[in-house]
């Protein structure tokens, strides 16, 4: 007996020595946990090859074998050498499009250096010599090349390599042509604001008028001995919007054309596309509390323009909406996506607007729309249908029947289709799988090749002895059950109770808890599982791929259902035998930064620490678009604004807090933390607080990381 106690206690060393321990390096300054991907793809017109960009080299893959086929270009060979940081090929594939040099403003926008590169006469060309360019994108007559400069709109022809200037009145913090204001480009993800007819015939454009919008002022520090002002237009809240306008340019006669619209100024236009018709552009327009969302036809010639459909809400039309839109090769009907149903589904119409038939529909959400096959008639999209914390690929006919999964394997699949349908990239993850990425050829669904593995990164997590994760649901007052995940300590022992760290986003139409690799800040939450923590990670309601109802709850009230369901989960767990209710922290990063000041402070007692990173504190100082589409404006629904305020609740504040934020927050501005760290003083509560100089939202950079995550890691060491 005493032999195999020895035994089991040396087998229990042997392990505990055997398991090497994450360190904050291993996911910031260094690389030990890097996933691969296959990035830069680009499908060749005849559907037998595609290129990728790989160490810095332009290559070509036949599709059908998966085998190398040449180097189109090596951007250490060229003269001068270039470092391709991303490219596009002509209609012709005779000239590539590279991109270096690149300096990155905000989240999207960039200016960066083209060149453009002949494949048959093997010679680089500076696209312009008059600066820096931004969003340079060949016609699809591979003719020209338009790009912004300075908030004008350009193009170059290649034959003679001139520069045309479209627009000439641009001016910083004025007027912006060709790209995007600065709430255009964070709440609906684009920067591109000018695009190509199908025939290269007009380009059509954004102008933006925001001379009137209030400015928003960064101190700069970067070791100067007098730090440098950085103002730039932010429409808060309730404030004044830039005025939007579509215009449109004649490349033969120079003649431009405004479109008539016919609306109030106050709108917003989310997305432009032309339709199949070279002369009718398709304009989706919104109303300022984003509850109402029209299709618009506009004639290029005229600027004239018929509504072709209108879809409202009681609540706001989910901003994806714009995303999906499609024109049918026949020029007869469009396919658009709609909740209408109380889930995300595709729908057919005419083009003059008149509902043919709902192509999906059943009780979960079509997540992405990769497009319709015109060949057979056969649309590929990606849904929920499987679990909310899976999505799969299916096909289904343009009649809304034939529909059949394509995707194998529990997880999530993310697709990447080529443009003639007969192949796809897959994607795939599961909740203990790196991603991997396959080919596919589409008519068979057989795999034709294993692009990566990610082999090296699963060996690392053997090495470190990772934690699974342990799915959980538990019933929340009002609502269905929500989703969690446990992150254990591998050396788990029953019946021993452990400190429990919450980590959740909760902001709407969200998801962190999926059947996918990692997440965020999964290396840190696993670290804190070696160190005997179990990470608990959570979505509240208001989060995403459950439906309208679910994700809608928290509207003209953000904060109250969430930080709810985050004290209902301090309770929950609290009921766990293997769970120390004292010892329970919660931390999250922008939204999830305000429910953790939330509940430290308006749910004062359920957490004993929390980390609040980047966080909201006050919704009348985050921007017009995010804000009001979920509390309308302050004018309408103040008590939706203050209500849920941490600022309002500081003198009910208890327990410890890290309260983190970059001075250099473009996004949420530092005056959130300032404001909410003025309140908790003048309560007379402690707390600990900590700024990154001139670093954005992301806190970015990875000494940065570095530092932060080791911060972090000992507030949780100290504190829980």
């Amino acid at each position: 007996m005493k032999r195999s106690i020895l035994f089991l206690c040396l087998v229990i060393n042997l392990t505990a020595i055997g398991q090497q321990k994450i360190s904050v390096a291993d996911f910031t300054t260094e690389e030990t946990f890097h996933a691969k991907t296959v990035s830069g793809i680009n499908w060749m017109k005849d559907g037998k090859f595609y290129s990728t960009l790989k160490d810095n080299k332009i290559v070509k893959y036949n599709i059908t074998t998966g085998e190398l086929v040449e180097t189109m270009l090596d951007g250490n060979a060229l003269t001068p050498a270039l470092e391709i940081e991303s490219y596009s090929l002509n209609a012709d594939e005779s000239k590539i499009l590279i991109n270096t040099e690149t300096r990155n403003i905000y989240r999207r926008s960039f200016v960066a250096e083209y060149y453009v590169y002949d494949i048959p006469s093997r010679s680089l060309k500076k696209l312009s010599a008059n600066g820096k360019q931004s969003y340079a994108t060949i016609s699809p007559d591979g003719l020209k090349i338009a790009f912004v400069r300075e908030n004008n709109l350009y193009y170059v022809t290649l034959a003679d390599m001139k520069e045309t200037k479209v627009t000439d009145d641009g001016k910083f913090n004025a007027v912006i042509n060709g790209t995007t204001d600065w709430v255009y480009e964070e709440e609906f993800g684009f920067v591109k604001g000018f695009f190509w007819s199908p025939d290269s015939k007009r380009l059509a454009y954004y102008r933006f008028d925001e001379s009137h919008v209030k400015e928003y002022t960064m101190q700069v520090w970067r070791n100067k001995l007098y730090p440098k002002n950085y103002t730039f237009k932010y429409p808060k809240a309730g404030e004044a919007n830039s005025f939007v306008e579509i215009w449109f340019y004649d490349i033969a006669t120079a003649q431009k054309v405004r479109a008539d619209l016919e609306t109030e100024r106050d709108v917003y236009i989310p997305r432009i596309t032309w339709t199949t018709n070279p002369a009718v552009l398709s304009v989706r327009k919104m109303n300022r509390l984003q509850n109402k969302l029209e299709l618009i036809h506009t004639e290029a010639s005229t600027g004239k323009s018929k509504v072709i459909l209108t879809e409202e809400s009681k609540t706001y039309i989910d901003v994806r909406f714009v995303e999906d839109l499609v024109y049918l090769n026949d020029g007869k009907h469009f396919i658009t996506p709609s909740e209408a149903s109380g889930f995300i589904h595709l729908y057919l119409y005419t083009i003059e607007g008149s509902l043919v038939h709902p192509i999906t529909k059943g009780s979960f959400e079509v997540q992405k729309f990769l497009g319709l096959n015109p060949k057979t008639n056969m649309l590929y999209y990606t849904s929920t249908e499987v679990s909310p914390l899976e999505k799969h690929l299916y096909t289904i006919s343009i009649k809304g029947n034939k529909k059949k999964k394509l995707s194998e394997g529990s997880g999530v699949h993310k697709i990447n289709m080529s443009t003639d349908f007969q192949f796809y990239i897959d994607h795939y993850s599961h909740a203990n799988q790196p991603p991997q990425a396959s080919l596919y050829e589409t008519k068979s669904n057989k795999r034709i090749k294993i692009l990566e593995k990610n082999d090296s990164l699963l060996a690392e997590t053997k090495r470190f002895n990772f934690a699974a994760k342990e799915f959980f649901t538990f019933k929340s007052a009002g609502t269905d059950s929500l989703r969690g995940y446990f992150l254990k300590p591998n050396d788990f022992i029953a019946g021993k109770k452990y400190p429990v760290l919450v980590y959740q986003y909760s902001g709407p139409g969200s998801q962190n808890v999926n059947n996918s690799w990692a997440g965020s800040h999964y290396y840190f939450h696993q670290m804190l599982t070696q160190h005997g923590y179990i990470v608990a990670v959570v979505d509240t309601r208001g989060t995403g791929a459950r439906g309208v109802a679910f994700k809608k709850a928290t509207y003209k009230q953000l904060g109250k259902l969430e930080l709810e369901d985050i004290i209902q989960t301090a309770e929950y767990l609290s009921t766990l035998p293997f769970v120390d209710d004292k010892r329970l922290g919660v931390w999250g990063w922008s939204y999830g930064g305000y429910i953790t000041a939330l509940a430290l402070t308006k749910g004062a007692g359920t957490y004993k620490m929390g980390i609040a990173v980047s966080p909201v504190t006050n919704w009348r100082f985050y921007d017009t678009v995010y804000t009001e589409r979920y509390l309308q404006t302050p004018q309408l629904n103040a008590s939706g604004y203050d209500d849920n305020s941490p600022v309002q609740f500081a003198d009910k504040f208890e327990g410890d807090l890290l309260l983190v934020h970059g001075t250099g927050d473009d996004n949420v501005h530092l005056q959130n933390s300032i404001v909410f760290q003025n309140a908790l003083i003048n309560a007379g509560k402690q707390f600990t607080s900590f700024f990154y100089p001139d670093k954005h939202h992301g806190i970015q950079g990875s000494e940065t990381r570095h530092h932060l995550y080791t911060m972090m890691f000992q507030y949780v060491s100290e504190h829980l």
